[in-house]
């Protein structure tokens, strides 16, 4: 079985160095490059051929979030951990819609990384359990000043399936191969979710999943 390649992105060489330590105590896992700022993050992720990227938000040159959208860009089969030491919502929105599966705050980082990196390669999301609260609270807030109801048990079976396999950050594709439909139907079952649930779009969707506890934060 191929070991896991990871590239970590941050400024700080011994944050570099404590990240790494933690990481390869997974003999199943390598850490093939380090970068000090978000271009080289870039150019490493896509020339390594990297598995899964953790990159620290705040990096010289090229921020983590426009790392992420360029990577994501270049080479989408590389999933993006983000790590951070903000849990406001602005970060954790635009992190996401950069492409990233994760959010990993840096006071956590000691006990969540290595659950982080396995949920992000495995295909699942993953948020720290403060940033979760964040999401979970906003979204709470949002519904009421919506008069949202929750309306899960109108999806059909199907449509909750969908459901679940895009709160993992699963794309058409990987949905259509699993669930042995076309990558239409799949698209007609994701717009008729959405619109049932009152949903925009994928974000809005992950909130609501941690909410009904179809994936965990």
């Amino acid at each position: 079985m191929p070991r896991l390649r990871i590239v970590l992105g941050d400024d700080h060489t011994i944050v570099r160095q404590g990240l790494r330590k933690i990481l390869e105590d997974r003999r199943d896992w390598e850490v093939v490059g380090e970068a000090g700022d978000g271009r080289e993050a870039v150019r490493q992720a896509v020339e390594l051929n990297a598995d899964v990227a953790v990159l620290d938000i705040g990096m010289p040159f090229l921020n983590g979030i426009e790392a992420t959208r360029q990577i994501v860009k270049r080479m989408p089969s590389v999933r993006v951990l983000i790590l951070s030491m903000h849990s406001d919502e602005a970060y954790i929105t635009k992190a996401l819609q950069a492409g990233a599966k994760g959010y990993l705050l840096k006071d956590s980082a000691d006990v969540d990384l290595i659950r982080g990196v396995a949920d992000v390669a495995a295909g699942r999301s993953f948020f720290s359990p403060a940033v979760a609260k964040v999401m979970l609270d906003d979204y709470v807030r949002h519904l009421a000043d919506k008069g949202i109801v929750d309306r899960f048990d109108s999806l059909s079976e199907r449509e909750r399936e969908v459901f679940q396999l895009i709160a993992e950050a699963h794309s058409n594709k990987e949905i259509a191969d699993l669930l042995f439909i076309s990558i239409k139907t799949v698209q007609r079952h994701r717009a008729n979710l959405l619109q049932k649930l009152g949903l925009r779009d994928r974000l809005e969707l992950t909130r609501y999943a941690i909410r009904a506890g179809l994936i965990e934060p």
